[in-house]
């Protein structure tokens, strides 16, 4: 069964420039022929080209997004496939995004009342804005013309800081599809567990590599049963909290907003307030507590960890 995935994700199709071409040519056929079939004389129709374009593109960032937690958490073929196509799943997502990018334009140029009065808001058009830049400077540099212009750390700081960015730009539009607006379709379902799970692979690639270097300065370690326990706690309350959101909504929002001091973030700051990320925070901190659970030291001896070492 290994080898036969193995041959499958070794496919010259599944690969590189081909991989490209063969996700973002149907993907473009979808686009025109949903644009021929659709009565786009309206803005509410465009707007719908926009959420189609949308979720045409998700897949591809979730999947760059968690390519390397996915290879430290279970290396092996299907891992090492997502880090050799990293860069081109992350291309993958630009182009369906720049069929989005098409329809908002149509949208702000064509039906521009219907914008204004339905679409239009400040901190969502901050947010676009950035995400868009993110995005180009990103593709630019995925080539070997951009990457020159930066030192490496810059090109890690970019890439790094751009795809939490689109990633957060993403999770936080299907939690308020789920938990905000009424009647969610299935797909945003979907797409916000997905994220979910990509920003959780994450995490749990970041506790087993603290695990690791944890270890391998110090193979004995001693327990702390305490920081466990409450790790294990708020881990389980944040995902309570991550799959009710509409039960807690509305005390918390009201909590966070409407104060003098917020009246600016709530106008021109991406992701304020940050709803949708609380339950990440409290799972952050149980993850962070586990991993921390065990410490250097002796274990069973009661000696400090300093005596433990050469």
């Amino acid at each position: 069964m290994a080898q036969s995935k193995g041959r499958v994700v070794e496919n010259k199709a599944l690969n590189g420039w081909n991989l490209f071409w063969l996700v973002t040519l149907p993907t473009s056929a979808l686009m025109v022929i949903s644009m021929m079939r659709a009565d786009l004389s309206s803005g509410e129709a465009v707007s719908s080209m926009i959420q189609l374009s949308v979720r045409c593109s998700i897949p591809w960032l979730y999947l760059a997004f968690a390519a390397s937690s996915v290879q430290i958490l279970f290396p092996g073929t299907f891992g090492r496939w997502l880090m050799r196509n990293r860069k081109i799943l992350g291309l993958c997502f630009a182009a369906a995004m720049g069929w989005q990018l098409v329809f908002i334009v149509w949208l702000v140029t064509v039906y521009r009342d219907y914008y204004v009065a339905e679409v239009y808001v400040l901190r969502d058009v901050i947010e676009g804005v950035v995400g868009y830049l993110f995005l180009i400077a990103m593709t630019l540099t995925s080539f070997r013309f951009g990457r020159r212009l930066l030192q490496p750390r810059q090109w890690k700081l970019l890439h790094k800081s751009g795809m939490y960015f689109l990633w957060a730009y993403a999770f936080s539009v299907y939690w308020w599809a789920l938990f905000y607006y009424p009647n969610p379709d299935w797909i945003d379902y979907v797409f916000y567990w997905a994220g979910l799970l990509a920003w959780g692979l994450r995490a749990a690639a970041w506790s087993k590599k603290q695990r690791q270097l944890a270890v391998k300065h110090t193979p004995k370690t001693n327990s702390r049963p305490a920081f466990l326990l409450i790790g294990a706690v708020l881990f389980g309350f944040g995902l309570i909290a991550a799959s009710s959101g509409s039960v807690w909504l509305e005390p918390v929002e009201e909590l966070l907003t409407g104060y003098s001091i917020t009246r600016i973030p709530e106008l021109y700051l991406p992701y304020w307030p940050p709803i949708p990320f609380l339950p990440l925070f409290v799972i952050s901190a149980g993850a962070f507590l586990t991993t921390i659970s065990r410490v250097p030291g002796t274990a069973g001896t009661g000696e400090h960890p300093s005596a433990a070492q050469p």
